[in-house]
């Protein structure tokens, strides 16, 4: 059997340009396009594509995850299957989340979160297992999940003094304003910068100001969120430029692109990434044709080889690829947790990453 090996831009160029998937099969017309969802090939195309740790890159911009979608369905026959794996969004959205709504409001962020990320895979497994994001599309994208916006109420609220009244005219809740009728003066004991009508010269505001995410000094300057082991370590700016937005309390990743952190992996890894928020990418992938099979965090896959717990049906090929691998003790009484030859460290820093599969419709 042959391989060859070509160096490509998966992402921003079509992979028709490659010889040899020309030869096999690419279908440049897939995905979205004249209201129908092309099919996958029914001759032709490669049966696998295959794409570890690198799927993230791809989520810097739309374009780019939209044109490795694009390469990766024209490559796939009819029932060609897309796996990979990736970091976990759920993982790290569970981390931001505590970390933010940890810190006291009003204080200065400490340099290094606290957060176990152990419990942020709990919180992802939990998310896994049916949570569903309540997400609402007539709610700022700013806003918390308590919080109780109402587009009926002016976005900022009025500023006034001890001794003045909410309602200094005495009107009734119904407010009877006439255009006819002139303003009431200023009280003497009201704050020069209270946002009363009363200043005819004074500059109108304009109430679509506050609805955009701005940046302020607290996430321009504040320290990244970090977190990790001595093996991988995650740093992720409060304030993001592409998104122009800050890290939400909610750690919920929307507009679901250009969402950058650094991350580093001792000896192998030292790069910026970028969320793939897992559902957005999930309802993009369709558009391609390509159907989910499979996701599982790397702790879970693990329990699939790992026969520590009896009656828990194992994969007995995948347990003896782990035991040649090192992961597993062939004897069971030696390492830890029934053989298991990695640190907690290490499986912490594994439980980073998530696996997939998609089949091509």
């Amino acid at each position: 059997m042959d391989a060859e090996f070509y160096v490509q831009d998966t992402f921003g160029r079509p992979l028709f340009e490659v010889p040899i998937v020309r030869q096999v099969g690419f279908n440049p017309n897939c995905g979205p396009g004249n209201g129908i969802i092309q099919g996958g090939m029914p001759t032709g195309g490669f049966d696998v594509v295959s794409m570890m740790f690198a799927l993230h890159y791809s989520f810097e911009r739309e374009a780019l995850a939209r044109g490795m979608l694009k390469n990766v369905a024209g490559a796939l026959k009819k029932g060609g299957r897309f796996i990979g794996c990736m970091p976990n969004s759920d993982v790290i959205s569970a981390t931001v989340k505590r970390s933010l709504q940890a810190e006291a409001p009003g204080t200065t962020p400490a340099r290094k979160s606290a957060t176990p990320a152990r419990a942020a895979e709990a919180d992802a497994k939990d998310k896994e297992d049916g949570e569903e994001d309540d997400w609402d599309p007539e709610k700022p994208a700013d806003a918390d999940e308590e919080d109780d916006w109402d587009p009926e109420k002016p976005s900022e609220p009025q500023q006034t003094t001890n001794d003045t009244p909410s309602n200094p005219n005495n009107d009734e809740e119904d407010d009877d304003w006439d255009p006819e009728k002139p303003s009431e003066p200023t009280p003497p004991n009201q704050s020069s910068q209270d946002p009363s009508p009363s200043n005819n010269n004074a500059p109108a505001t304009d109430p679509s100001a506050s609805t955009t995410p701005a940046a302020t000094d607290s996430t321009t300057t504040a320290p990244p969120l970090e977190w990790g082991n001595s093996l991988y370590k995650v740093s992720f700016p409060r304030h993001q430029p592409l998104p122009n937005r800050p890290l939400r309390r909610d750690g919920t990743f929307r507009p679901p692109y250009g969402w950058k952190y650094f991350y580093h992996l001792a000896e192998a890894v030292n790069a910026p990434e970028y969320v793939v928020p897992w559902e957005g990418f999930r309802a993009l992938a369709e558009e391609y044709g390509l159907e989910l099979m499979y996701r599982k965090g790397f702790r879970e896959v693990l329990g699939e080889v790992h026969d520590v717990e009896p009656g828990v049906p194992v994969d007995r090929s995948l347990t003896e690829l782990a035991e040649r691998m090192g992961v597993l003790s062939r004897d069971r009484s030696a390492g830890r947790d029934g053989g298991l030859l990695v640190s907690e460290e290490e499986m912490e820093a594994a439980g980073f990453y998530h696996a997939f599969c998609f089949y091509k419709t």
